[in-house]
């Protein structure tokens, strides 16, 4: 009985020992024991072990051997002394050890972490607070082949929104009363005219830290010479020109501005005929129809208004609805049809004679920059502020083809009287002659170092005008791609451009000043001055 209970204590203290060495390896974890404080459980566990193996030892017979002479059986036999009773002494001091050790652990004050150990770990991965770094400049977003912030680079001042939506809006109809677009989230911005100035707010001064680095000084140039007091005149733009249209008898010009208005010129009178009417929002366009009596004009709130010549009396509206704004708008040689662009990226194809919408085309990812409508009225050119072109059926309402065309947005668009080639310009600065049938370039004109924003051609076919943000306008053989002439203002960028009767060039721009320039090069005039700031 003695020696069962001997037993069951050697191998009690046999399982504490192993208890010991689990719990040592959790706290190891599977690290090195370096990465670790020593626990305390290993050295228990090792006293733990030893003791149940000595008291195993403790049970084996002595060396002597088993006396034959003691009795087998009887009071005698259970009594008999048997083992290393010394050795079972021993192995019952050395779990009481390891107790002593385990509970000196649990309530030892003295104890001290080592480098590297438990506490250190957790200390080291705690979360702190970052030491302040300076702020890192935002790069700026560069072109590609489909880029996701188009023009942004190259916007000449305040940006231009241009909605983009994933589902396209549905068809609109037309209405006599103006309509506001939808509000929808601004994409990157467009290359395009600035807006009417705003009051500037104060610029609070920039707080410069002790740490900051010291700015070397700096040799600053001095400042480019102020360009001549430009002349003025109160009935002129208030804001910048962005488009020029001529009559089809050459006397009269009409332009549309940032301020809103659209305004009747006489060209040999040089003076202004009559306000024609105002928009509630930036006049992109403005269209002399085929009858002489008629025009049509479109802007940023979405509305394109025909109105009489005459008299600026408002005919009938057409309202663009959820599209958005007019960036663009053309009408056909018959005058019964007009494409417009819209900020959304939507194409709409109108019905004039009707008063009704024809085709609401998904038109571009992005806001449409461009619209031209081929000689015949069938087909019509458009492109968008990513480079995108497209050719559309204007009649069936499908698209023809689809390709980039430009690295940046595409402006401009122009057919040729063959109604089988076309020019874009662009903000990768080149002009480009496409082959509509195979939709390949045929050449390029390259010489402006800005967005090539407007462009259009002499009544002849035999030049091609051309305006862009770098402030210049030029003249260009379009059979050779030479150029003819170049002028400089030295007024800032130019929005809009168109050739009078007399083969002159006429450019509006951010001066507000319509010019006219030698057809063969030299120095312009100012045909219409802009209204004093």
């Amino acid at each position: 009985m003695k020696r069962s209970t001997e037993r069951l204590l050697a191998l009690a203290m046999l399982i504490v020992g192993i208890a010991c060495f689990a719990k040592l390896y959790a706290a190891l974890g599977g690290r090195p024991p370096a990465t670790v404080r020593l626990e305390v459980f290993g050295a228990a566990g090792v006293l733990s072990v030893l003791a149940g193996l000595l008291f195993l030892a403790g049970l084996v017979p002595g060396a002597a051997g088993h006396d034959p002479a003691a009795p087998l059986f009887g009071r005698d036999a259970e009594i008999a002394p048997a083992g290393h009773p010394r050795l079972r002494r021993a192995a019952l001091a050395l779990p009481l050890l390891a107790l002593v050790v385990i509970v000196a652990d649990q309530f030892d004050p003295w104890r001290t972490q080592e480098p590297g150990g438990e506490e250190a770990k957790e200390v080291a991965t705690a979360p702190a607070d970052p030491a302040p770094r300076p702020p890192e400049p935002k790069p700026e977003p560069e072109a590609s082949a489909k880029p996701t912030t188009p023009e942004s680079s190259i916007e000449p001042a305040l940006p231009v929104p241009a909605q983009q939506e994933a589902a396209k809006p549905p068809l609109p109809e037309p209405v006599a009363a103006p309509v506001q677009p939808a509000p929808t989230a601004t994409p990157p911005a467009e290359s395009a005219p600035p807006r009417p100035a705003q009051p500037a707010e104060p610029v609070q001064p920039t707080q410069q830290t002790a740490l900051a680095p010291a700015t070397p000084p700096q040799t600053v140039a001095p400042p480019p010479p102020v360009p001549p007091a430009q002349p003025t005149a109160l009935e002129g733009h208030r804001d910048a020109v962005v488009w020029l249209a001529v009559s089809a008898d050459g006397h009269q010009i009409m332009s549309a501005s940032t301020d809103r208005m659209i305004k009747l010129w006489d060209i040999e009178g040089k003076r202004l005929i009559r306000d024609l009417g105002e928009h509630k929002d930036m006049a992109r366009s403005a269209l002399f129809m085929p009858d002489g009596t008629t025009v049509l004009t479109a802007g940023d709130d979405g509305e394109i208004v025909l109105r009489q010549l005459s008299d600026g009396t408002v005919l009938h509206v057409f309202s663009s609805g959820a599209n958005g704004g007019v960036r663009q708008l053309k009408i056909s040689r018959d005058g019964r049809r007009a494409v417009s662009g819209h900020d959304t990226g939507s194409v709409v194809v109108w019905d004039l004679g009707k008063g009704a919408v024809l085709h609401v085309l998904p038109g571009h990812d992005w806001s449409v920059s461009s619209v031209a409508i081929s000689p015949d009225g069938t087909r019509a050119l458009t492109g968008s502020i990513d480079g995108e072109l497209k050719l559309w059926d204007i009649v069936s309402g499908k698209q023809l083809r689809s390709w980039l065309g430009h690295d940046r947005g595409a402006y401009g668009a122009v057919f040729l009287a063959d109604g089988h080639h076309a020019v874009t310009g662009s903000g990768d600065y080149t002009i480009k002659l496409w082959d509509l049938d195979p939709f390949k370039e045929v050449r390029r004109f390259e010489g402006h170092s800005g967005t090539v924003y407007a462009l259009a051609l002499s009544a002849d076919g035999k030049r091609l005008g051309s305006v862009s943000l770098d402030g210049t306008a030029r003249i260009w053989n379009m059979d050779t791609g030479a150029e003819i002439a170049e002028f400089d203002p030295g007024t800032g960028p130019m929005y809009s451009v168109a050739f009078a009767a007399d083969g002159t060039l006429l450019t509006g721009g951010i001066d507000r000043a319509i010019r006219d320039w030698p057809a063969a090069g030299g120095e312009g005039t100012v045909l219409f001055a802009g209204a004093p700031e």
